[in-house]
């Protein structure tokens, strides 16, 4: 899988690495596959053809991913990381990023068909 090298989040370059499992510790804990930085504009996707833990669908589960991560991202650059207060807080909530990131592309879709983008 080949991804662009960076992404402009609101502003602020992110550089995106794709890393083997055995080059990065997040990769070992909690099954993990990628990791967006809050301390700097930095994605890092995991090579899913290196994990032993995945067998099948590496391309669309890296794809759903780096959207994951790119959602932090954004929650990042806008301030609402930081000021959501905890670690429990919303705009740290995995749930509420999957959404957005699975929807995405389907909302996106729907908004070039109405023409309002």
């Amino acid at each position: 899988m080949k991804f662009a090298k960076k992404v402009n989040i609101l502003g602020t370059d992110y550089i995106i690495k794709r890393k083997n499992y055995d080059e990065c510790l997040h990769f070992t804990k909690d099954g993990w596959s990628g990791w967006c930085s809050r301390y700097k504009p930095v994605i890092c996707i995991g090579n899913l053809e290196t994990f032993p833990y995945i067998e099948t669908d590496t391309e669309i589960i890296e794809k759903v991913t780096l959207r994951h991560e790119i959602i932090h991202a954004f929650l990042n650059e806008s301030g609402l990381m930081s000021s959501s207060c905890s670690v429990e807080a919303w705009a740290d909530c995995e749930e509420m990023i999957d959404w957005v990131a699975l929807q995405g592309p389907k909302i996106y879709k729907a908004w070039k068909e109405a023409g309002c983008l």
